[in-house]
């Protein structure tokens, strides 16, 4: 978890800073039912390739070359956890 406070207001002075993208990801990764999809997910498959578009499709995001088994690694799955 970070050491400071989402919420205060002096936590995010970097924001004005940061791409559209950072932006949406700062918002996205707060929100409980992503989090809960995100947990769904990662205990699916790394074949099912469904489930992975299905949860893309649902949050709105993209992943270079696409989220199927093809990728190296789970890494382009976004986790609230990443960027804490």
């Amino acid at each position: 978890m970070p050491s400071s406070d989402w919420r205060s207001p002096a936590a995010y002075g970097h924001a004005q800073s940061i791409p559209a993208a950072g932006f949406a990801w700062e918002y996205l990764r707060r929100d409980d039912e992503y989090r809960r999809d995100f947990h769904r997910l990662k205990r699916k498959s790394r074949d099912d390739t469904e489930a992975q578009t299905a949860f893309a499709n649902r949050w709105g995001l993209r992943f270079r070359g696409g989220p199927g088994p093809a990728r190296r690694s789970r890494c382009a799955i976004l986790d609230a956890r990443a960027s804490a």
